[in-house]
């Protein structure tokens, strides 16, 4: 057995793409991406990639609605469903098969009721399970057991079903999650963007058309997220790269070693504060030029900031811009 325990920017992607697939039970559905995810682990920690797949891989990392599948993993060749659940009885061989009939495996997965973590508790063969079903309806007893015998098999032998092959750890190494603020590591960003979604490993970055080997990191800009509907700030990490798809925001693809975290992740539309100030009043960032940050004191507006075009509104309407160092800031 294997126990998961999801990362926040998990449990929200989770919870999100509930949400947004309009599910009528959220926590069900939920749990059940939560049971997708913890399987995904064991798949890349123990199997070649190029031997299995994840159906609602990008459904969950957008946090859009899925594709319709009967399935939700291809391993080795064999469809495989994830059930997940905190009722143990949900994984007795009657109503596994009920649920499911038509699949070749069956993955079983605990939840603990806040969430906070998984066991991958075994799998098991659709066959087997009807032949379970059958055997037990031929030899029930008036006097039944109190033991019920679940039908499953340790996580380590599904590793048995494919080729021969040593612990793969295929997870990403890459330090960054969505939210962080990144430069290029070559010094030429004139400011910094925002990582909405680390790729798998496995994906083929292509930067301009050229194809590159390493972890791909998807980073978009202040300005075109400022120039959406909402308030980007406001939503959770995890709900980035659902934003930038739902607004066909052009996101820039980097080799994870090309950029690094920003060490003044200041962007326009961002609030800060001098910070030699004895009572500094709130500003805003106007615009960005490697360590050199324009910003307008937020009573300079004389009303509601705009959320996008700060510099166009400043220079229509005489907003006065003070030029600072970015070490000479800080967020409010």
């Amino acid at each position: 057995m294997y126990r998961y325990t999801p990362s926040e920017v998990d449990r929200e992607r989770a919870h999100h793409q509930a949400v947004i697939q309009g599910a009528d039970d959220l926590d069900v559905k939920r749990i059940g991406n939560l049971g997708e995810l913890a399987f995904e682990c064991f798949c890349r920690e123990y199997l070649p990639v190029e031997m299995w797949d994840w159906m609602n891989e990008q459904a969950i990392r957008r946090c859009n609605e899925e594709s319709f599948s009967a399935y939700d993993f291809e391993v080795f060749g064999y469809e495989v469903d994830v059930k997940t659940s905190r009722d143990v009885s949900a994984f007795l061989p009657r109503k596994l098969l009920d649920n499911d009939p038509d699949d070749d495996i069956i993955a079983m997965a605990w939840h603990r009721d806040d969430e906070d973590a998984l066991m991958l508790l075994g799998w098991t063969r659709v066959d087997t399970l009807k032949s379970k079903v059958e055997a037990d309806e031929g030899y029930a007893s008036d006097n039944p057991s109190q033991l019920d015998h679940l039908t499953a098999r340790p996580m380590n032998e599904l590793i048995d079903l494919g080729p021969n092959t040593a612990h793969m750890n295929q997870r990403p190494t890459d330090p960054f999650e969505p939210g962080d603020r990144v430069v290029k590591s070559d010094g030429s960003s004139r400011s910094p963007g925002v990582v909405v979604e680390v790729l798998p490993p496995e994906k083929d970055g292509d930067v301009h058309g050229t194809a590159f080997e390493g972890e791909a990191v998807n980073v978009a800009y202040a300005e075109p997220m400022n120039a959406g509907p909402g308030a980007w700030r406001d939503y959770h990490p995890a709900e980035l790269a659902s934003y930038c798809d739902d607004q066909d925001i052009k996101l820039y693809t980097y080799k994870h070693t090309n950029i690094e975290h920003a060490e003044h992740p200041f962007v326009v539309g961002d609030r800060v504060i001098k910070t030699d100030h004895d009572d500094p009043d709130p500003a805003v960032v106007v615009e960005r030029d490697g360590g050199k940050v324009e910003v307008a004191y937020e009573g300079g507006f004389g009303g509601e900031v705009p959320e996008s075009g700060l510099a166009d509104y400043c220079e229509e309407n005489d907003v006065k811009l003070y030029g600072y160092e970015a070490e000479e800031l800080e967020p409010v």
